[in-house]
């Protein structure tokens, strides 16, 4: 603004920090009529519009706060993925530029950042450090390479650097900015296991012997795989929608309506069981065939429909089976608790995410109703005999 902006888009994803901002910046910046302010994701805000930047700025982006339901996700985890570089260079006018600056802690977090830009836009950057432990860092690049002047010793060069410390980028599947390898981290194991074990507990004093829960194997393993769905649903909005707690809501209010029409339909209409598991792995196949990032380029109003289609269609179908199978338990209690401690299990399984990426959940999703249906089918014949 002090340099002349016609006009500026300011978009902050916490009203909050944008009121605080409001009332105490002693330049007033959201009061000048050039600035339009925007409470969004960064990231559903660069692909619900067309307009060009000359300038593209991510400045101190780094809530470091969870995504609720999706222990992995940050609010900011789909701003620095690789496609995310891509979209921002799509808004940039042919003279435009692209900047980022915060404290990034880590030299190898700079080097991902650098590199990342460097393959999106297929030059150097301009790296300006300025901590004795080089973490406080200005990354720039310019649409074409003759759009910034670095300072002397200021181009990010790769070739002066261990291929150790320079990770692949981040990118929509695996938006995991902060984990340096593709694993899963000694303390989050430690956590998981000991969350098993007090799960186990839990289970054995309020479910009941756990030999009681053995004819309700196919439930546990429903449990395990709707756990799964339900992250995989709260990542599909996170990216199409932004990682807002509006969005979050919406799945959700989403998820308890597609579980509570399969009640609903199973209460007034007798769905034959191989009907309902051809419509569950169909909808799943659809979901792993059709990643999220192909949907982006969608309006709005299509975008929303096939989300709600991939997301939801799956819970839907799950439900149906789940419900079929539940109503039929001679003991109900020992059936739900199985199903309660499939679903710890699909917590703790979610994990997985840090190696395999999103799209991959739900081909593990898939193999865990398999072996629901092998083992109700086992049963279904049990009962058949007697």
């Amino acid at each position: 603004l002090a340099n002349g902006a016609k006009h500026v888009d300011a978009v902050e994803i916490d009203p909050r920090i944008q009121q605080i901002g409001s009332q105490i910046n002693p330049n007033k910046p959201y009061d000048d009529p050039r600035v339009s302010v925007h409470i969004n994701d960064g990231r559903a805000f660069l692909s619900g519009n067309t307009d060009k930047y000359d300038l593209i700025l991510f400045a101190l982006p780094d809530s470091l706060t969870l995504v609720s339901g999706a222990s992995q996700l940050r609010l900011e985890s789909y701003l620095f993925t690789e496609q995310s570089m891509q979209a921002a260079r799509d808004h940039l006018t042919d003279q435009g530029v692209f900047a980022m600056y915060n404290y990034y802690r880590e030299p190898w977090l700079i080097n991902r950042l650098a590199g990342t830009v460097d393959e999106v836009y297929g030059h150097a950057p301009c790296l300006d450090t300025f901590t004795a432990v080089q973490s406080l860092a200005v990354i720039a690049i310019g649409k074409e390479q003759g759009n910034v002047v670095c300072a002397p010793n200021a181009v990010w060069d790769r070739a002066s650097i261990a291929a150790a410390e320079i990770p692949p980028p981040a990118v929509d599947d695996r938006p995991f900015l902060y984990l340096k390898e593709r694993t899963i981290p000694t303390l989050y194991l430690l956590v998981i296991a000991l969350i098993l074990g007090v799960s186990l507990l839990g289970v054995r004093i309020f479910g009941g012997p756990l030999r009681s829960m053995s004819g309700y194997a196919d439930l546990f393993f429903m449990g395990v795989a709707f756990l799964l769905l339900e992250t995989r649903s709260i990542t599909t909005f996170a990216l199409l929608f932004g990682t807002t707690w509006l969005v979050n809501a919406l799945v959700f209010t989403g998820v308890l309506l597609a579980v509570l029409a399969a009640i609903e339909i199973t209460k007034k209409f007798t769905v034959p069981r191989r009907a309902i598991i051809i419509a569950l792995f169909a909808s799943l196949l659809l979901a792993f065939l059709v990643p999220n990032s192909a949907l982006l380029g969608l309006p709005i109003p299509l975008r929303l429909l096939f989300a709600v289609i991939l997301a939801f269609l799956p819970v839907f179908c799950a439900n149906l089976l789940f419900t079929s199978r539940f109503k039929d338990a001679k003991n109900p209690t020992s059936a739900f608790a199985a199903n309660l401690f499939g679903a710890m299990i699909g917590g703790c399984l979610e994990y997985l995410s840090l190696v395999l990426g999103y799209q991959w959940l739900v081909a593990v999703v898939a193999l865990m109703y398999l072996i629901a249906v092998l083992i109700g089918g086992r049963y279904s014949r049990r009962l058949a005999r007697v």
